[in-house]
């Protein structure tokens, strides 16, 4: 288990399942346009379907067993307000993973998704022994993109078509950390930017109403 103050990371449950799904329901539209979809099969394809939430965590504990993946949901205030999985790990030469996550939109804006990332992030480098984390990201998505931009990650570029989202292959932004970026860890990071921000918005206002040093006063 991962936590910050309110924030806790924790390994996802089969008895999570009518939490989870509430959460999904009351963000149906919220989620609709950022989540993966299961494409057309080909002619030689297989026939596929959603799983159910039992399915997907056998799925998710298989693969966390055989150290491919790290799923975790988010509780906040000791509710469960969303999922975080490290996935695609992949070992040798490489050390890396990629992070996807959603969160109920009742929580976004309060530094929730932000404090996910960093703690996973900072188990992962540290605990783990990954070097490279990486997020993609529709240019669409504004509100995830924030987050790691909050987080100082770097965008990399662009891949084209590069997931089934929203029932059509979808462009990515790439957005990446390794560990030599940040060797005090990004929790440390996160929380010297909410205390400059906080900072910055005790000072007091200059001319027009702008925040600025108290000798730009009138």
């Amino acid at each position: 288990m991962l936590a910050d103050g309110d924030v806790v990371l924790r390994p996802i449950k089969l008895r999570d399942q009518r939490a989870w799904r509430e959460v999904n329901r009351r963000n149906r539209d919220w989620l609709r346009p950022w989540e993966a979809t299961i494409p057309p099969p080909t002619p030689s394809g297989p026939v596929t379907h959603r799983p159910t939430f039992r399915q997907m965590v056998r799925h998710l504990r298989s693969e966390a067993g055989a150290g491919r993946m790290l799923p975790f949901v988010i509780e906040y205030q000791g509710r469960l307000v969303g999922q975080l999985t490290v996935a695609g790990i992949t070992w040798g030469s490489m050390c890396s993973g990629h992070v996807g996550y959603w969160v109920d939109e009742s929580v976004a804006g309060r530094g929730v998704m932000p404090t996910a990332v960093a703690l996973v992030v900072d188990h992962c480098f540290r605990a783990v022994g990954l070097h490279r984390i990486e997020v993609c990201i529709r240019p669409e998505n504004r509100p995830s993109r924030r987050v790691v931009e909050k987080l100082g990650f770097r965008e990399e570029g662009l891949r084209p078509r590069y997931l089934h989202i929203d029932g059509a292959w979808r462009d990515h932004l790439v957005f990446a950390l390794t560990a030599e970026e940040v060797p005090d860890g990004l929790l440390a990071r996160w929380r010297r930017a909410l205390s400059q921000e906080a900072r910055r918005a005790e000072r007091p206002a200059g001319p027009g109403g702008v925040p600025g040093n108290p000798a730009e006063r009138p």
